[in-house]
């Protein structure tokens, strides 16, 4: 019984921080009885807490895609006249994956960034929802890849006390003519190569030869990519970068170098605002659709099983909040398809309970007690619901296709629809056996 009220008093706990953290950012208190007033606007700014080495500090408010909040739609041309024709489609990648990671670091969650190339133009198609400052955005993806080489700073203490742990050579991104994917003869693990012009061979060289023994940073956009460790002076104008790469890494490390050295120019050609292209009020009747199904499931859970149903609604509610505190903390961007997946996750919560309940009636009618037949229907449920959900586990997996592969789909839109279902599914088994069977176990008495 002890363990049961600890479980209870955890589910407690979780529901009210699950409240604390859906709570809007701003909201008013208007209440008066009497002589007894409130008024009051309540804001914060959320979650900004530090226990010991752990550092939390994050916004809490829900992310909306393109569809539900609009945004900007901005169409580069990259300019390829600097670049060998058989480099042009590897350039345009990099400036791809870097203007990515620079959309990254604005705080932007679901943006889309698309390539789109003819014989002649090159472009880069970026969407960004939700943002407020357009011309930093634009001046921030705008900007050419900056990569930088940076050398091991000699004197520790001063170091240590300005955070400069590495300085800048006049070795740039302008002197490496390339990098890629290469594998050593030896141990034939995947290794990333460098290949510089004659004056970043002279650099490179003089580089390495005072700093063997010590780390030289690989810079990109102020970043540091890869810190190497310098074995011997290296001259020839060829380097190698080893580590625990495995290809997919060293990929990845190729076309980060490449941003730098093979620097593309772009030109904002094209900016247009985006309106939410489902309209609000559309939004307001698909949301409000799926409240009323949620109340009826409710409602018919609470008249059909009585008691029990009660039971599995303070469950559902449980979920509710436990999956929209999820989505802010993560964060999960929410476009239309996503909360179509967080509204059949929610009514497939309950599927777990009516099985259970199920078959608790059908024990309580071979004469077992309460307790007895409680527990049975757990257990003989559970391989039907274990199952179902492993089911559609597979199938949110398959249409997020976290490893991006070629012939299955890369839609955002679909992706979202894919992980809040799934989200979803996995607090729903939460909700429905771990919260339903305790609930019923601590105040369900026949």
């Amino acid at each position: 019984m002890k363990k049961q009220k600890n479980i209870l008093q955890l589910i407690i706990f979780l529901a009210l921080f699950s409240i604390f953290v859906d709570l809007p950012q701003k909201f008013k208190i208007n209440f008066s009885f009497k002589n007894f007033k409130i008024d009051k606007e309540i804001s914060f700014s959320g979650l900004d807490f530090k226990l010991g080495p752990i550092f939390f500090k994050r916004p809490i408010d829900v992310k909306k895609g393109l569809d539900l909040q609009g945004g900007t739609h901005l169409v580069f041309n990259a300019d390829m006249t600097g670049v060998e024709t058989k480099n042009r489609s590897e350039a345009l990648k990099a400036s791809q994956m870097n203007i990515e990671k620079r959309v990254n670091y604005f705080g932007v969650s679901e943006a889309v960034v698309q390539t789109s190339k003819t014989e002649t133009d090159y472009r880069l198609i970026v969407e960004l929802p939700g943002v407020a400052d357009v011309n930093q955005a634009i001046d921030l993806i705008g900007k050419t890849a900056q990569l930088e080489f940076r050398e091991q700073n000699p004197d520790e203490k001063k170091a240590t006390e300005s955070g400069e742990f590495f300085l800048k050579t006049d070795l740039t991104g302008k002197d490496l003519k390339r990098s890629f994917v290469d594998f050593d003869q030896n141990s034939g693990e995947p290794v990333v190569g460098l290949e510089f012009n004659n004056d970043g061979a002279k650099k490179f060289a003089d580089i390495t030869a005072k700093n063997v023994g010590k780390m030289v940073a690989i810079y990109l956009d102020n970043q540091p990519i890869s810190i190497p460790k310098v074995e011997e002076a290296i001259t020839g104008g060829n380097a190698i970068i080893r580590g625990s790469f495995d290809v997919k890494e060293a990929k990845k490390l190729s076309i980060q170098l490449n941003a730098g050295a093979l620097p593309v120019p772009i030109k904002l050609i094209e900016q247009r605002n985006i309106g939410a292209t489902l309209g609000s009020e559309s939004v307001q009747k698909s949301v409000r659709a799926g409240v009323i199904g949620l109340l009826m499931v409710i409602g018919f859970m609470w008249a059909y099983y009585g008691k029990l149903g009660f039971i599995a609604d303070i469950a559902l509610i449980i979920y509710g909040l436990l999956t929209l505190a999820l989505y802010k903390l993560i964060p999960v961007t929410l476009t239309l398809p996503g909360v179509a997946g967080f509204l059949l996750s929610g009514g497939m919560a309950v599927d777990a309970n009516i099985l259970i309940f199920e078959r608790m009636k059908e024990e309580r009618r071979m004469g077992k007690p309460v307790n007895m037949a409680m527990e049975l229907g757990f257990g003989r449920a559970w391989d039907s619901i274990r199952d179902a959900n492993i089911c559609t586990l597979i199938t949110a997996f398959v249409l997020f296709n976290p490893f991006n592969w070629v012939f299955l789909n890369v839609s955002g839109m679909i992706r979202g629809f894919a992980l809040t279902l799934a989200l979803g599914i996995a607090i729903s088994l939460f909700t429905g056996i771990v919260v339903t069977r305790t609930l019923i176990r601590v105040f369900y008495k026949g």
